[in-house]
């Protein structure tokens, strides 16, 4: 192991000088180096380069259990173990987790609908229940709110708009974005929060419209919509968190790839048996 520390960090310092930290001698390291590579050593560094590759796609959030199906899906025999063993060697390591803050205005006086899913969020089926809920992204310009929706059944990002205020039209637009992308949905339950966006009068009448079954959180009580917090919290901790957005426009964009070309086609979730969003519902399909 110390000639292999040597060997990895040769670039960076003389050899000489490695050799006397970790106290063994040079003509030994340079034996060591001379010796042809074994197969199993071979095989662990093509595998690494393999995981490395996982990890850069996945903008550097996937952990051990990811990359392991990633390398499964693409035909390669390895066990999950071996797979944290060589991100430790190589020092890769799963970007580190924040504090989710929930930001909600829960004012409003219109009488909230009753919650219809106390905290059982499995869903048999697509469109059977879908969650929303809005957020804000920092940037140099100020604030940039967003509202998404999302399936339960296979927790993909049906719906999303994005606006400098804090509105109803906000939860308005991704609303229909879910509805012009999912079709007929009469009789899908939507659950949101008790903000005072959800609880308006041209919110509630969208959804009635639209034959949709209206379903709320009680206040002040943020596990009663967790998918949606969820969903947040990995934006955040996985984009939001690295960035410094000067503009709006930069942020938006930024969000848009994360959840079109990111987490619905290529994150792969656990509840999900380790399959993105989309391929969750090919495979469910017509079930």
């Amino acid at each position: 192991m110390k000639y292999a520390f040597i060997f990895a960090h040769r670039d960076e310092h003389a050899v000489t000088r490695l050799c006397d930290l970790l106290g063994v001698s040079t003509s030994g390291y340079y034996d060591w180096n001379d010796r042809p590579e074994s197969n199993r050593n071979r095989e662990n560094r093509a595998l690494t380069d393999k995981i490395r590759h996982s990890y850069l796609r996945s903008n550097g959030i996937y952990g051990s259990p990811k990359i392991h199906k990633d390398l499964v899906a693409e035909g390669e025999r390895c066990g999950v173990n071996r797979v944290a063993r060589l991100m430790r060697q190589a020092d890769i390591q799963s970007r580190l987790r924040r504090r989710f803050v929930v930001t909600t205005d829960s004012r409003n006086t219109a009488a909230p609908a009753p919650d219809l899913l106390q905290r059982n969020f499995e869903a048999t089926r697509q469109d059977d229940t879908w969650v929303s809920d809005t957020t804000f992204i920092p940037t140099r310009e100020g604030w940039l709110f967003l509202a998404v929706v999302l399936d339960l059944f296979s927790r993909q990002v049906i719906g999303w708009a994005m606006s400098k205020r804090n509105n109803t039209e906000l939860v308005q637009d991704a609303l229909t974005m879910a509805i012009w992308r999912r079709g007929r949905v009469e009789g899908v339950i939507v659950h949101s929060d008790q903000g005072s966006t959800y609880a308006s009068g041209a919110y509630r009448e969208q959804l009635a419209r639209h034959h949709l079954t209206c379903s709320m959180a009680r206040k002040g009580e943020c596990l009663d919509n967790a998918v949606a917090e969820s969903f947040f919290g990995s934006l955040k901790n996985e984009l939001v968190h690295h960035e410094d957005y000067s503009t709006r426009q930069q942020a938006r964009q930024s969000i848009f790839e994360y959840i079109e070309a990111f987490y619905n086609r290529q994150r792969r979730h656990a509840t999900l048996n380790y399959m993105t969003p989309v391929e969750f519902e090919a495979a469910h399909a017509g079930n």
